[in-house]
């Protein structure tokens, strides 16, 4: 029998003293405030990730594959679309999609306005799931890329500076060789993904018009895209496409060269890493102070149970049984505060995620509600962690008692 755990119950059945009473109260309540903290810490920096995250892949998806001479500049040297190399690449274990793209810059002219675009020419194979969720009229070309359409999809920015609506004709002129080229479009769709880095200069057009006004032929393209069933993934799908792509060789001579999404755009990727860095500074923070406070709250109920501890002593127990009984009440404290932690924690999270409560500037914050994402995963090892921690800190300060001398402690008031 764990006759140190039977004491430690009983101790915690039996009424606090006035001092001992509002000590485990404060700190349950220190400890139940950490977790609930960490909780909504955790959940919406790591949502507000995934978020931001996700629309930069809906723009520019996870893989791309170029030519090697591409020098991110929106004129393109074209590629054929090798039909066995992307039946290839689909094979490859964690590609979801491979869409083939065309990209051309352009001037969008009206009456009032005048603005510089990169259109983006995509085709049958574009995976439109991300656009669509964004969309605030219209609709995509999601059933339009197969039939020539003359529909452009801009995005709500664009749309209000150009003073243009759905049907509206849009106006606009490339510069080929030294010549200036007019295309009319008609407005189809307009979405809005609060990420002014591409809201501002990126349109949607079918991929025909742009492979004539570059003067290729049929099915030369600017190159492929590869979406994966897995962001974590990402890296050993790079590394086989490229193993894969490595021996290509085109016609003149034409390499290829394997970018994935955080080589693109390593600013914003190096910004989103900094949040894993807060996450982490305010959970050492908040469970620093939720051990103190349960230094404390264990100091106070040794000194509160000074008598105790000299009458086990005398009856023959070891310092660390004696201490092991406080170590399970502080425990049995930890927990319960925790629990509460939990309850209060996600179901912040839970009316949140439901209902939108709070809401953001999408200037600044790209979205217009706090994100949240529940990972059971990432809870359970939070509150394991947290528990096993605490618990750590409070093994030193719990050696308080082999300093206790039983003749004394029995005569202790």
């Amino acid at each position: 029998m764990n006759y140190s755990l039977y004491i430690a119950q009983r101790l915690l059945k039996q009424k606090r003293g006035k001092l001992s009473g509002p000590v485990v109260k404060v700190a349950t309540a220190a400890v139940a405030l950490g977790v609930a903290v960490m909780i909504i810490s955790l959940c919406v920096g790591f949502g507000f990730k995934r978020e931001v995250r996700d629309k930069i892949v809906g723009f520019g998806t996870h893989v791309q594959i170029v030519s090697f001479d591409y020098n991110h500049s929106y004129e393109t040297n074209p590629l054929p679309n090798d039909s066995v190399l992307c039946a290839a690449i689909k094979k490859i274990d964690g590609v979801k999609n491979l869409q083939t793209f065309i990209l051309k810059p352009g001037i969008i002219k009206t009456d009032d306005a005048i603005q510089g675009v990169a259109l983006k020419g995509v085709d049958e194979t574009f995976d439109w799931t991300f656009i669509d969720s964004v969309m605030e009229e219209g609709a995509s070309l999601a059933s339009d890329t197969t039939s020539g359409s003359t529909g452009i999809v801009l995005s709500r920015s664009l749309s209000s500076l150009l003073k243009l609506g759905i049907g509206d004709p849009v106006r606009m002129y490339f510069i080929q060789n030294n010549n200036i080229r007019a295309r009319k479009f008609v407005l189809q769709g307009v979405f809005n993904s609060h990420f002014p880095e591409f809201d501002e200069k990126m349109a949607f057009v079918n991929s025909r018009h742009l492979a004539k006004l570059n003067n290729w032929s049929e099915g030369q393209i600017s190159g492929y895209e590869v979406m994966l069933d897995d962001f974590d993934k990402m890296d050993d799908v790079v590394n086989d496409i490229a193993a894969m792509t490595s021996s290509y060789v085109g016609p003149k001579d034409t390499f290829l060269r394997v970018q994935s999404i955080k080589e693109l755009q390593p600013q914003m990727f190096g910004w989103l890493n900094l949040l894993d860095m807060n996450i982490a500074v305010i959970l050492v923070l908040i469970i620093a102070v939720a051990g103190l406070n349960m230094i404390s709250g264990l100091l106070i109920l040794i000194l509160e149970n000074t008598n105790t501890i000299g009458l086990l002593k005398a009856m023959g127990s070891r310092n660390s049984n004696v201490r092991r009984v406080f170590l399970y009440m502080a425990m049995w404290i930890i927990g319960r505060g925790m629990l509460i932690g939990n309850v209060l924690g996600i179901g912040v999270c839970l009316v949140q995620k439901y209902t939108g409560l709070v809401s953001l500037d999408p200037d600044s914050y790209y979205l217009d509600t706090v994100p949240i994402l529940l990972s059971p995963v990432v809870l359970l090892l939070m509150n394991v962690g947290t528990l096993a921690l605490t618990t750590l800190m409070l093994v030193g300060p719990s050696y308080v008692v082999s300093r206790i001398v039983p003749a004394k402690a029995i005569r202790f008031n």
